[in-house]
């Protein structure tokens, strides 16, 4: 695992640790989560999630898919206090 550079590999300007929101789209439903660590660019905002952080929202997105999840949005500050999801099937 190589951790993410200071310097964005799109257009080189700055990254510094921020927060974005991770969207996946299931077909049948979406997975939302807010607020989630990542080195953003300072220049032209692109996000870059780090590999043990993405492996946490994999899961996420599998527990979604394999209880057929319409909708599931969460925080992701509470998914790691509480482990809680809002659902709407």
């Amino acid at each position: 695992m190589k951790p993410i550079s200071n310097q964005c590999p799109l257009c080189k300007g700055s990254m510094s640790q921020g927060k974005t929101t991770f969207t996946a789209d299931l077909k049948f439903g979406v997975v939302v989560i807010r607020e989630v660590p990542a080195m953003v660019c300072q220049l032209c905002g692109s996000d870059w999630i780090e590999d043990h952080i993405a492996e946490k929202i994999e899961q996420k997105v599998e527990a979604a898919k394999i209880n057929y999840q319409m909708v599931a949005v969460s925080n992701w500050q509470h998914e790691e206090k509480a482990a809680a999801i809002y659902v709407v099937k």
